[in-house]
């Protein structure tokens, strides 16, 4: 009979769940791979079999963020058939409720350097993501359009959700609302009002967006 102890195989995700929770656990992140290792019972040839450094660790966490969420929303029969609002919509929502599930060491992520520009730069990976599916979306929409007058530009739109991402999480941190239900109205208003901007004006560059969300973030403050 095989053994109930038998040892968890070593992948990216028990990687990125030991991290997590050193990081939680020492309240700061580690020296060195060696150290990481040491404390969590792996491989360094394991852990390099997945990710070159710490560094690419922490940004491998978010991307997995947004592939997870990417998995759970395939896995809804009916998402296929959304329209490019809806599937936006339903992106947002189950992005932001991963999110919640980890939020203490989101919190701690985005905290990581006293120069916020420097927190960014684990965001790499999942900005790539976060344009390359909004682009879709909006060549999806262009596609059923006769008229190229009235397609719009994925560059602008792509773009346009990170910035819009960017928006809702600084929200969310923010957010103290039982269940974060002021971010929940906050994706539904941003998402609706920014597919309403391309249905019905041509935003032929990002500062119109930039506005947008300018004007958001002061409303909801």
């Amino acid at each position: 009979m095989a053994s109930s102890n038998k040892k968890q195989p070593v992948d990216n995700q028990l990687i990125i769940t030991k991290y997590m929770e050193y990081v939680l656990e020492h309240d700061g992140y580690p020296k060195s791979v060696y150290k990481f290792c040491k404390e969590a019972g792996i491989k360094e040839e394991d852990f390099y079999k997945f990710f070159g450094s710490l560094e690419s660790l922490s940004k491998g966490i978010w991307n997995t963020f947004f592939t997870t969420t990417i998995d759970v929303m395939n896995k809804n029969k009916e998402y296929a058939g959304f329209s490019s609002r809806d599937k936006m919509l339903t992106f947002f929502y189950t992005f932001f409720e991963m999110l919640t599930l980890n939020r203490s060491y989101v919190l701690f992520a985005m905290k990581q350097h006293d120069v916020p520009f420097k927190n960014l730069g684990q965001l790499k990976g999942l900005r790539m993501y976060i344009k390359n599916f909004a682009a879709e979306l909006i060549e999806a929409d262009n596609d059923e359009k006769l008229y190229k007058i009235s397609k719009n530009p994925v560059s602008v739109f792509s773009e346009g959700a990170w910035l819009q991402f960017m928006f809702l999480l600084n929200f969310w941190i923010g957010d103290d609302s039982a269940e974060f239900e002021k971010t929940d109205v906050a994706i539904e208003k941003s998402v609706n009002t920014i597919f309403d901007l391309f249905d019905n004006t041509s935003l032929n560059n990002v500062l119109d967006f930039g506005k947008f969300l300018w004007k958001e973030k002061i409303m909801w403050n």
